[in-house]
Parts: structure tokens; C-alpha cells; sequence
């Protein structure tokens, strides 16, 4: 099914709109939050953003989600999902009042990361409850399409929070206080995702009574046992395996290139202008969301073409090639061509990744697998943007970091097909009908 078909199959649902509507809503806020977020940390007028500032910034962004991810479905599975997401944004909203506060009072940036941290950390929660849910909203008929659209739509309004972001920015400047009213404008938005999930009953999204469910103790315990089982499983299945690995080494290189861009624009092209840095960037932000949106379009028609073990390679070396062609000349201009390119090339690979996770991944083990995935997906980012700091000059013009980028798609491209050939090879072959 299309994209526009599967979103009307499912709207259908009365409760499935209303999980919905909180989702979008409360990623929209979550949009401007990270712009706010992200303005702050690398181009704020009052500092001097280094590749080690990028790098704690995108640790911030990211970390609570590779850390906390494995573990919050223990308590996903014990507590009301509905009230989770009604009191997570309030809990949400009173820390994005003390960050605000604390960016307001001129406080330490470490206060700050603190308070930001722990918003992230309660959106970590909020959207495991809402995937959790997701179940119970829609009947199993059309649960595959409502996890095809929620997602994707999911991500586009967090575009659009941004983009609100960038405006509000604009009308009312990057200082402290310009960054206090994102904040808070993020807070207040996201308190009306409780609204509408108030409007759902509070045993309409589960968990579902289990007299023989292990202690709270136990089970975290067995999240980390779980996790190694998960990993050995996973081994054994090495399509997927390969395919979750080709998605961590695009993460890795796409993170390089991102600590790479936000240098090059706040001091290499704009001569320290943070202002016309920040609209650099969030031009190469918009022309990935573009290329984002046009790999979940092309990507049904290319697998079918030419199979995943195919387009995931064929995605890979694009990538690579075409970041060497648009990037080494150092062009402002070749930065958004570069941002929507590797937009398509990851998106690509990502719904690759999940289909054959979810394909090949035997269903009980799926959950770890998926936990496995987003602590690749967030981690490798992160260290990516570690090593960006060891190896970035001061003006972030640096011909290493790109030959790192565009020739390490291509090696993870032949690293992929050289997995998935071997696996082929080593599958036993179908008896032929006599």
C-alpha cells in the first residue's frame, strides 16, 4: 500500500486517531524543543561552539535514548500507558520551565544539559507508551499499516516543530531569553498532547493484568540477560544482522558529517555569524527531511526492483560518491545537496533495516533485537561526533573528515554485500519437487 493509503485505512479508527493526535501533537513540540535545544548548544551569540561542544551537544540529544531505551518497556509494561501520557508532559512541562529558567538566570551550561537531559529522558518513556499502545487502538489486520504511517508522519511534524522554531527564533532572537520562549512555548504545546490523551479511557491502551509478570527488580535484571541473548540471536540471522550493521556504520558517517556541518557553517562560512549559521544549517536540516521523505516513496519500489540485499548497497555508494562530489569543493552550496542526499541514502537503509529485522528475527526475540537497534542507531551518532572532535580543525575545513565519510560508505556497502552473498551461499537450497 501507498503511504496516503495506509493513513486512511487506518484513521478509520476512532481510538487510533486519538492515540495519533497525541503523537503528532507531542512531537511537533518535541520539534521545537530540539531546535531550542540545539540553537542553544551551538549557536548561541554568547559562545564559541567547538567540534567537543558538538559533541556533548549530540550526547545530550541522543544518549538517553540509546541508555534508558532497553529498560523503560519494564515499566511501560506495569504502569497505565494512558496515564503515562497524561502525566508525562507535565512532568515534562516542569522541567522545560526549569531549563527555560535556568537559560533565563544566565545559569552554567551543565544546569542546563542536566534539565534537558531529564526532558529527554521522559520522552524516552512517552513514546515507548505510545508504540506500546499502538495495539490496542487498531485491529491486527491493519496494525501493519498503522506502523507504517505513524512513524514517518511522526518525524514530519518533528520537521515542522522545528521549522515553527526557526521562525520564532527569527521574531524574537537567539539570545537567553529567545531561548527560554522556545522552551517554553515547547512546554506548553506538548501539555496539550494530555488533553487529548485524557480523552482516551485509562484501561483502553493496556498493559493487560499478568498474575505470573516478574518483579519490577527481576525484570531488570533480565532486560540486561536479554540483551545478550538478543545479540547471540541475532547472529545467527545474518541478513539482519548485516542490515542493522549497514544502518549503524550510515549513523557513524552521517554523524561526522553533521558535527562537520555545523562547524563548517558557524565559522567557515558565516566568519562567526551564528545567526546566518543556524539558517545554513537549517536549510541542510530541511533538505533531509526532503530526501527523508522521498526514500520512504521510492524505497517500496526499489526494493521490489532490486531487492534489499541490492538497494542497500546501491544506497551506500551513492552516498558516498555523491558526498565526495558535492563536499570537497567546500561550497556553501554543496552542503543541502549533500544533507538530501544522505537523507534519502539513510532513510533507505533504515526501512531496509526494519523489514528485515522484523522479517527474519524470530517474534520472541524481536524486542531485544529492536533495543539492540536503537542503542546502535543513537550510539554510533554519538560516536561519531566524538571522533568529529579529535580530528575537526578549529574552522571545521577538513579534507580527512570528508575522505573518511565518502570513502567509508562504499566499504560499508562491499562489507554488506560481502555478508549477504556469504549468506546466500550458505542457505541450504530448496529441494526440488520430483
Amino acid at each position: 500500500m501507498s503511504f496516503v493509503a495506509d493513513l486512511r485505512v487506518v484513521l478509520r479508527s476512532h481510538d487510533f486517531r486519538r492515540l495519533f493526535s497525541t503523537r503528532l501533537v507531542s512531537q511537533f513540540s518535541d520539534g521545537i524543543f530540539q531546535f531550542g535545544v540545539t540553537g542553544f548548544a551551538f549557536f548561541s551569540p554568547e559562545s564559541q561552539t567547538t567540534a567537543l561542544q558538538v559533541a556533548a551537544g549530540l550526547a545530550v540529544l541522543l544518549l538517553p535514548y540509546s541508555v534508558l531505551g532497553p529498560f523503560v518497556g519494564v515499566f511501560i509494561d506495569r504502569w497505565s500507558r494512558r496515564q503515562i501520557l497524561v502525566v508525562a508532559p507535565v512532568v515534562r512541562g516542569v522541567f522545560l520551565l526549569a531549563a527555560a529558567a535556568l537559560v533565563a538566570a544566565d545559569a552554567p551550561d551543565a544546569a542546563f544539559y542536566a534539565a534537558a537531559l531529564c526532558v529527554l529522558a521522559v520522552n524516552r518513556f512517552f513514546l515507548s507508551a505510545l508504540s506500546a499502545a499502538l495495539p490496542h487502538v487498531v485491529t491486527p489486520d491493519r496494525l501493519m499499516a498503522a506502523n507504517a504511517v505513524t512513524p514517518t508522519s511522526g518525524t514530519v511534524v518533528t520537521f515542522v516543530g522545528a521549522g515553527v522554531g526557526f521562525l520564532l527564533r527569527e521574531l524574537f532572537g537567539g539570545d537567553d531569553p529567545g531561548v527560554a520562549l522556545l522552551l517554553v512555548t515547547s512546554g506548553v504545546v506538548f501539555g496539550l498532547s494530555a488533553l487529548v490523551a485524557r480523552t482516551m479511557g485509562r484501561d483502553l491502551l493496556g498493559p493487560e493484568a499478568d498474575p505470573n509478570r516478574p518483579q519490577a527488580r527481576e525484570a531488570m535484571r533480565n532486560v540486561l540477560v536479554g540483551l545478550v541473548d538478543g545479540a547471540r540471536h541475532l547472529a545467527g540471522h545474518r541478513m539482519a544482522a548485516a542490515t542493522m550493521g549497514a544502518l549503524a556504520g550510515h549513523r557513524f558517517l552521517y554523524g561526522m558529517a553533521t558535527a562537520l556541518g555545523i562547524i563548517l557553517y558557524r565559522y567557515y562560512f558565516t566568519d562567526g555569524d551564528p545567526d546566518a549559521a543556524l539558517r545554513g544549517v537549517s536549510l541542510v536540516v530541511a533538505t533531509s527531511g526532503v530526501g527523508y521523505f522521498l526514500a520512504v516513496i521510492i524505497t517500496p519500489y526499489a526494493t521490489e526492483r532490486f531487492t534489499i540485499e541490492r538497494w542497500v548497497p546501491i544506497a551506500l555508494s551513492a552516498a558516498g560518491v555523491l558526498t565526495a562530489a558535492l563536499t570537497l569543493p567546500f561550497q556553501e552550496w554543496g552542503l543541502p545537496v549533500t544533507g538530501f542526499v544522505l537523507g534519502v541514502a539513510g532513510q533507505s537503509v533504515k526501512i531496509c533495516a526494519d523489514t528485515t529485522v522484523q522479517r527474519d528475527v524470530e517474534d520472541i526475540y524481536l524486542g531485544r533485537a529492536f533495543s539492540i537497534y536503537d542503542m546502535l542507531f543513537n550510539g554510533m551518532y554519538v560516536l561519531a561526533a566524538a571522533v568529529s572532535a579529535m580530528i575537526l580543525p578549529a574552522n571545521g575545513k577538513s579534507y580527512l573528515a570528508v575522505v573518511i565519510v565518502s570513502v567509508g560508505y562504499p566499504v560499508a556497502a562491499l562489507a554488506y554485500r560481502m555478508v549477504t552473498r556469504q549468506t546466500r551461499a550458505t542457505s541450504p537450497t530448496p529441494a526440488t519437487p520430483q
